[in-house]
């Protein structure tokens, strides 16, 4: 018996030592062709950036094409759903934005789990949205809207580039936390928000910095307040919302990195570092700094954790504030 168990255990242990050696060849070996890197919405956004950035870098550093791949519908899903179905050998990977976390709140029938069914590799950075006025709108703090819209509940309007999207829940956090009540007005983009609020056809919108940071900069609109926990630097009078009227208020953008599910150990550390060297490389970093971004590049387990709230924070918001979805 004594005999068995052994060689039973030198069989575990050469199977074990077998495997971790495949992991290790198919990270040393990868990639020896192109790598797809989906992007769940179209060309252009925040998220297009980073994404375009980093494969850019990549493709200097690996020798191979790393192709960005636009697969835009049902806010991300569709694109997800691809990644959770392909092979976990580093060829078909995805940079999605903060409606990854948001979705399980207001889609509650996915096709997949957005915590098991995915290798995270990194959080890549954030970006902060800001909170902006019509000129001619009298209400300069978000002191001021939150007053007005508890004296004339619905009568504000606030703009975004769709329903279920970072920005919109950005204003529903604005009202839970506020206790105000303001009307959305969904766009189809950040685009036609921002012209939505700068043609007065709304009264306020909320937006990323890479989209409204420069009509505030021309007097085309009025920033209000940024929603991070810290100001923005290119816009260093703006105040946070959370210093501005609604203590402890944050919501940032952010832009995600992933693989299939159960990618080899090895080649998500290959993938993780190559990743770091790209987005820290000089001219990468100052690419993405100049369009707003904050760079993270995360911890596979701070990433899973930092998601993990996201996706309890997005869910209490939409329970809170009763948002309805068609």
């Amino acid at each position: 018996m004594k005999k068995r168990i052994g060689v039973l255990a030198a069989c575990f242990a050469i199977s074990a030592a077998h495997a971790q050696t495949s992991a290790t060849g198919t990270a040393q070996a990868w990639p020896t062709r192109p790598v797809r890197m989906l992007v769940p919405y179209a060309p252009g956004g925040g998220v297009d950036i980073v994404a375009r950035t980093l494969a850019q870098k990549l493709t200097e550093q690996l020798g191979v094409s790393v192709l960005v791949e636009n697969r835009p519908g049902g806010t991300g899903v569709v694109a997800s759903e691809l990644v959770t179905r392909a092979v976990p050998d580093g060829y078909t990977l995805m940079a999605s934005a903060l409606e990854f976390a948001i979705n399980p709140a207001v889609r509650p029938k996915l096709p997949y789990d957005p915590l098991k069914d995915f290798t995270h590799l990194s959080q890549l950075a954030s970006v902060q949205f800001l909170l902006v006025s019509h000129p001619s709108v009298p209400t300069r703090s978000a002191r001021e809207i939150v007053a007005r819209a508890k004296a004339q509940p619905g009568k504000l309007t606030y703009g975004s580039s769709g329903t279920g999207g970072g920005p919109h829940l950005a204003g529903e956090l604005f009202q839970v936390m506020s206790g105000a009540s303001w009307t959305h007005v969904p766009f189809r983009g950040a685009a036609p928000a921002a012209i939505g609020v700068m043609s007065g056809e709304v009264d306020f919108s909320f937006g990323s910095t890479i989209a409204l940071a420069e009509p505030a900069k021309s007097g085309k609109v009025r920033a209000i307040a940024v929603t991070g926990i810290k100001r923005f630097a290119p816009l260093p009078d703006v105040p946070t919302i959370a210093e501005s009227g609604v203590p402890g208020y944050s919501a940032i953008g952010w832009y995600g990195f992933y693989g299939p599910p159960a990618m080899p150990v090895e080649l998500v550390r290959r993938l993780h570092s190559e990743s770091s060297r790209a987005l820290n490389s000089e001219d990468a970093k100052e690419r993405l700094e100049r369009a707003g971004n904050e760079l993270v590049m995360s911890t596979q387990e701070e990433f899973v954790s930092f998601l993990r709230a996201e996706i309890a924070k997005w869910t209490r918001v939409v329970k809170e504030s009763k948002m309805r979805f068609d």
